[in-house]
């Protein structure tokens, strides 16, 4: 920042000449950008603006008219200021006509009651400029340097939007064209504060270029965008005018985002990035107050406030491939599920939050109207996705909720939903916990202690000796269970003739030492499988 004239009267080499404003004293904040010394009367036309005129006035015509013209001309080019040395031309003190046309255009003016050497003063403030020109140009190069490794790492817009609150000292928002917030910092401030009434305040600040500030607002403005199509505005909330610095910080900014979204491949947009982020925060407890996350949500065109809240994780149904490229693939497939999902809701006219949990789910949070029904709502949901999206997938929902806070309850029922129904989809429209039943009480029991030393203990020693001599006969008890005891059926899906099925039967009640005829040992023995089953997936 160029030092003002306040800033060179404070300098020893002026302070030494005793200054005294004369005029314009309203005006000190003016910047300077040079010194410059002059001894002729029509020196205007030599400038370009943003000089401190140094003159000890011998050459100054003896006209008031003469006089007051001079100091026009100075204060036309824009000059910052005007210091006349006392004591050669003028004595004691400077004319009324010059200290008036000074008041009267705004010219700061000051005068030097002792002999000062200018030499001293210009040096002194060119060494400032210079000083502060330099520190400009490293903090340039440092944005630089930051911004390109953002560019290069692919960070998301809100590691972007972190640098720059870091490096603004104030909040900074980003948002899409239809005023809905995509990512924003607070800079340590509160963002319920930030972002209330967001969509109102932004649509009255319509600058004209694609870099301005309203003074109004007190809001920094560029466009975001690249091959002449702009999606977003990067806001800086600023308490003072900015800086240049400022406008190259925010300018660089754009322009990393705008990179980072042309460079997006297999990528979700940055509605359900942002709707992510928000999903997320709720669910890791990023948000010290609820009501900031109902606040980045309505600043995203979702209200929370006031509504009963459900929760819903979709995942895929087909396998996943392990391959670099079926995982990309599968990736990019997610993200259509998420896209899908999004204008799936839409069209339903149901406001919800939706964006990718990890790499096998989306999540979403959906307040219900009111008078709703979870149902009717899952149920419309569910039917347009499917209509859109021909990849099989499930739908699971966790229990309705009343506030923000208790949205990670629901959220993690959903997850235990979706990881059970995922496996045996039965082809309803949406799971819900009552739904799963058998299945849906082990996986919630997977980790207990007690459930995997129930399944060791009635199915140890059979897994032991298809271990050692690598046998089928686990596959051939589930079977037989599968198939409710029937051997006959039982046999034809294992593929084997009667004799050989018994055969087999008969060996697995001496391993395991009970009677597959009994209900109850049969029954014990079907729970430890499906509690297996639920161990194994859980860990591949």
């Amino acid at each position: 920042m160029l030092p003002t004239v306040a800033d060179v009267l404070a300098l020893d080499p002026v302070r030494r000449g005793n200054p005294r404003v004369v005029a314009g004293g309203d005006r000190l904040e003016t910047r300077v950008r040079w010194v410059h010394v002059g001894e002729v009367h029509d020196i205007a036309h030599l400038l370009r603006g943003g000089e401190l005129v140094l003159t000890t006035g011998v050459a100054l015509p003896g006209e008031p008219d003469k006089l007051a013209e001079y100091i026009s001309d100075l204060a036309a080019v824009g000059a910052s200021g005007l210091i006349v040395e006392l004591g050669r031309r003028f004595v004691r003190e400077l004319p009324r006509a010059v200290i008036r046309a000074a008041e009267e255009h705004g010219l700061p003016l000051v005068t030097l009651a002792r002999e000062t050497p200018f030499v001293q003063i210009t040096e002194s403030v060119h060494a400032r400029i210079i000083d502060i020109q330099l520190q400009e140009l490293r903090a340039s190069e440092q944005l630089h340097e930051v911004f390109t490794e953002l560019s290069v790492e692919g960070a998301s817009p809100g590691e972007v939007l972190t640098q720059v609150a870091r490096f603004a000292g104030c909040p900074v928002v980003l948002e899409n064209l239809a005023h809905q917030v995509l990512a924003c910092d607070a800079a340590g401030g509160d963002t319920g504060t930030l972002l209330a009434n967001w969509e109102t305040r932004s649509r009255s600040v319509s600058p004209g270029e694609r870099t301005a500030y309203d003074d109004a607002a007190g809001w920094l403005v560029t466009m975001v965008g690249a091959r002449g199509q702009d999606w977003g505005r990067l806001i800086l909330l600023c308490d003072s005018r900015p800086s240049p610095r400022d406008i190259v910080l925010a300018e660089r900014a754009a322009t990393t985002l705008a990179l980072s979204r042309l460079l997006e491949r297999h990528q979700e947009s940055l509605e359900r990035q942002a709707h992510g982020t928000i999903i997320t925060g709720i669910l890791t407890h990023a948000y010290s107050d609820p009501d900031e996350a109902a606040a980045r949500a309505r600043a995203v065109g979702v209200p929370l406030t006031g509504r009963r809240l459900i929760s819903a994780v979709i995942r895929l149904t087909a396998p996943t491939g392990t391959s670099t490229g079926t995982a990309l693939g599968e990736q990019a497939r997610l993200g259509e599920l998420a896209e899908a999902t999004a204008a799936a809701c839409r069209e339903a006219r149901l406001p919800a939050l939706v964006g990718a949990l990890d790499q096998n789910r989306v999540g979403v949070l959906l307040p219900l109207p009111p008078r709703s029904v979870a149902e009717t709502a899952l149920g419309t949901l569910a039917d347009r996705l499917k209509a859109t999206f021909p990849t099989p997938f499930v739908l699971a929902a966790g229990s309705v909720v009343e506030s923000v806070k208790d949205v990670r309850r629901s959220f993690l029922e959903a997850e235990q939903v979706a990881d059970v129904a995922v496996r045996q989809p039965d082809g309803r429209a949406f799971y819900r916990l009552p739904d799963l039943r058998l299945r849906g009480l082990l996986h919630l029991l997977r980790d207990d202690a007690r459930l995997q030393t129930f399944a060791e203990r009635e199915l140890g020693a059979l897994l032991a000796h298809d271990a050692q001599r690598r046998g089928d006969l686990t596959r051939i008890l589930r079977i037989y269970l599968d198939a409710g005891r029937n051997k006959a059926v039982a046999a034809q899906k294992a593929h084997l003739s009667r004799p050989a099925f018994y055969d087999r039967l008969r060996r697995l009640e001496r391993i395991l030492e009970t009677d597959l005829d009994d209900v109850e040992s049969c029954m014990s023995l079907h729970v430890a499988l499906l509690a297996l089953e639920t161990f194994r997936r859980d860990t591949v």
